[in-house]
């Protein structure tokens, strides 16, 4: 079991972000970012994580899964004075070897991040490990002091730093895996700055005071850098999403266009499927193998089977089977359940409602709160009117296995068409339809029989 707590500082306003949501819950990539550095502290099995709230505390608990712990930093006074919240949690358990401490704005860090650093500082036995990145402009960082041997000697903000300070590229990145005894004992030592906040980089000057080792290791600025601005997310959202490409790619995923492709973070996609230019997939999304998606799709938190296309078309919360093309230009909408084998055509719309397997539904069609069944042909401009503007009640449409309707074909829910029945082009459809009849006209009347299939 791991003896690491994670503290992750999420109590800062943001203001340069000029919102009403908390930094930490903007999204990257279509998730909160402060979930990317929870995760991260999982993926580094770490024992417990602690999260620091301040603005909008709220909303970000509210955010945060389950077995997260969090507490509340009153007033914001700086990371140490942050860190300091969190003793009352940690501090006396017995169990906790080292505290990891990162910012919750931070979305690019990783946990083989956090288990190297966590390696090192019990490898080391020093009091501090802590990341630094070479940066070849340094402006706005914490500068790492050194002595002639390299002994890290203290952390000097760029408010406080000297002109020879301020040429060093060397930058605190503000991750840290300290030893948690000495850190509760030390902690309450930092002094307060010019600015009257408390900051944890004064911890390392302590450390060294205290004749304990500091160690540090080195990350690009791809994985140490945060976001303050809106700005900054962008980077951070091109960075991030090149990484799912990446290892989509590596997968057997083929994407022909990877600057022209966005997958979020948290979407399966299966091997051999093949993503075109302009498509967009977002939130749990789960693709099988051997599909073809685009160019030009938008698929949101929906199951895709395995050898679908979706062909410059819109998929949102639904489920789609094995083997169904879908597009150009449809639109699955939620709760559209498409079933195997299924063909739905050119300017499609289903909403609500199940296209059964086999089932061809072509252009210019709209079929909402209804159940069609298996082996149906849905003629062009078909339209089930579901709504009753008068009550204001959505009605069902259920229609059998087999059944044909003609172009044109107004289904006037609620209204049931039984199977291998069949109307004619222009019916409007007000009253059931039984097995095998054939209707037409407004309103639809039965006219025969249905010949036996061939």
């Amino acid at each position: 079991m791991s003896q690491t707590a994670a503290v992750i500082l999420a109590a800062g306003l943001g203001k340069r972000m000029r919102s009403d949501l908390p930094k930490v819950l903007h999204r990257v990539a279509g998730r909160p970012m402060l979930q990317y550095v929870v995760d991260a502290a999982r993926a580094a099995c770490v024992a417990r994580i602690v999260v620091v709230l301040g603005h909008g505390g709220e909303q970000v608990r509210a955010a945060l899964d389950a077995g997260i712990e969090t507490v509340v930093q009153p007033e914001q006074r700086g990371t140490a004075d942050a860190v300091l919240t969190a003793r009352s949690l940690l501090d006396g358990d017995s169990t906790c070897q080292d505290v990891l401490i990162a910012n919750g704005d931070c979305p690019l860090l990783t946990g083989a991040l956090f288990q190297t650093l966590i390696a090192e500082r019990r490898r080391s036995g020093a009091a501090i490990a802590m990341v630094v990145t070479p940066l070849p402009d340094p402006t706005g960082y914490g500068r790492v002091l050194r002595d002639d041997s390299g002994h890290v000697l203290g952390v000097v903000e760029e408010a406080a730093a000297n002109d020879a300070e301020r040429a060093i590229r060397e930058v605190n990145a503000g991750v840290y895996c300290i030893d948690a005894a000495w850190l509760w004992e030390r902690l309450p030592a930092v002094p307060r700055s010019a600015s009257g906040e408390y900051y944890l980089t004064d911890l390392v000057a302590l450390a060294v005071a205290d004749e304990r080792i500091v160690r540090t290791i080195e990350a690009p600025l791809e994985i140490t850098s945060g976001v303050n601005d809106r700005r900054q997310l962008a980077v951070a959202e091109r960075q991030l999403r090149d990484r799912i490409r990446q290892e989509l790619m590596l997968a057997g995923v083929t994407i022909l266009d990877p600057s022209t492709t966005y997958v979020d973070s948290m979407v399966t996609i299966g091997r051999d499927t093949t993503l075109y230019p302009g498509t967009i997939i977002e939130g749990s999304t789960v693709i099988g193998s051997g599909c073809v998606i685009g160019p030009y799709s938008r698929i949101v938190d929906s199951q895709i089977g395995a050898n679908v296309i979706v062909n410059a078309s819109v998929v949102e919360q639904a489920k789609v089977g094995d083997r169904v093309k879908i597009g150009p230009f449809s639109h699955l909408r939620p709760g559209a359940r498409i079933e195997a084998d299924a063909y739905i055509g050119n300017y499609a719309e289903v909403k609500n409602a199940r296209i059964g397997a086999a089932s061809q539904m072509h252009h210019f069609s709209y079929i909402g709160d209804a159940d069609i069944g298996c082996g149906v042909n849905v003629g062009a401009g078909t339209i089930t009117c579901n709504f009753d503007s008068e009550s204001g009640v959505k009605n069902r449409t259920t229609v059998g296995d087999g059944a044909s309707l003609g172009s044109d074909t107004m289904l006037v829910a609620p209204v049931n068409v039984g199977e291998r029945a069949m109307t004619g082009a222009g019916s409007v459809v007000n009253r059931d339809v039984k097995p095998e009849m054939v209707v037409v006209g407004v309103p639809a009347r039965p006219l025969r029989r249905r010949a036996p299939p061939s």
